[in-house]
């Protein structure tokens, strides 16, 4: 049997690359409680209308298939905000990730987990939403959750500048 010295190296490098799997890189991070100034009763409200399972894998072919929102949802999200809210600026929104369920933006303008409101300044429909953080400078774009975007009237497609406000 004879052995080749690129066999140590491929099996150092295959060593490497498995420490560097997305589980790998985030396995340290520990999600942080979101930081709100609602009560511990609005909050778990909130969740309770921004969260959704996430579609049947059969189901993936339209846009009605993949959003798992209720029409009770997506009525208690479109409601006016009912306490002050912050504005955390603009962004430039594209769809997000369609098999994640639910009413949600992921962003650079938040550093920690929480809810919120987004807004088309275009035409003043708004979303209930969670706020998740996203890693990039405070000007990059923005993922917002399928459900999200058609509560706003925008098109799949389109790149709309959207105001987010922290709850």
């Amino acid at each position: 049997m004879r052995f080749t010295t690129a066999a140590p190296a491929m099996i150092l490098t295959a060593g490497l690359l498995a420490g560097c799997t997305q589980g790998a890189m985030t396995a340290s991070r520990t999600a942080a409680a979101p930081q709100t100034q609602m009560t511990t009763e609005q909050a778990a409200a909130a969740a309770a209308v921004t969260r959704a399972p996430a579609p049947r894998p059969a189901a993936r072919a339209t846009a009605a298939q993949l959003d798992t929102t209720t029409p009770e949802q997506r009525a208690a999200a479109a409601q006016p905000a009912e306490a002050a809210e912050t504005k955390l600026g603009s962004t430039i929104a594209s769809l997000g990730d369609p098999t994640e369920g639910g009413f949600w933006i992921k962003t650079p303008l938040v550093k920690d987990r929480g809810i919120g409101r987004i807004v088309d300044p275009a035409t003043g429909k708004s979303a209930k939403v969670d706020l998740i953080p996203l890693d990039g400078p405070a000007s990059g774009g923005s993922q917002v959750s399928l459900p999200a975007l058609q509560l706003l009237g925008v098109s799949l497609t389109d790149l709309p500048t959207i105001e987010v406000y922290r709850s």
